[in-house]
């Protein structure tokens, strides 16, 4: 399901399945896109932000056209304990793969991989203090 930004309109509260993960999506050429993500971040229970939560960076292939400073979005992810991605969903072979890495994901924060929890996946990907 697609929202342009949060909260979810209440009235339908009852017809919404479960969330197990939600994906930001950040236009690298749209400084609006980052405004409108750090807006919507407020409205987040606080427990998505342990492993069902990431941010994912489009239009990275057009450097000469970013509005946004990547290291603004890298201390998002880092405030928020929350992996960031970087892709340009223009090249299909991109666009598969961070599909297939996106639903590797959300198959874990759903609990569908037996021994490995959302909390744990995001520890893994972190960087350690001497990287």
């Amino acid at each position: 399901h697609l929202a342009t930004s949060l909260p979810l309109p209440s009235e339908r509260d009852h017809l919404r399945p479960r969330i197990d993960m939600v994906v930001f999506m950040i236009d690298i050429k749209s400084k609006y896109s980052l405004k409108n993500v750090e807006a919507s971040l407020a409205y987040l229970d606080a427990r998505f932000f342990l492993g069902k939560v990431c941010f994912l960076v489009t239009g990275v292939g057009r450097v000469n056209a970013c509005s946004i400073e990547t290291n603004a979005i890298c201390k998002l992810g880092e405030t928020y304990c929350s992996p960031v991605i970087f892709c340009e969903l223009e090249l299909e072979g991109v666009r598969a793969s961070t599909a297939q890495r996106l639903l590797r994901m959300l198959r874990i924060c759903a609990g569908l991989i037996p021994g490995v929890s959302a909390l744990s996946f995001v520890s893994l990907m972190r960087k350690s203090d001497g990287d």
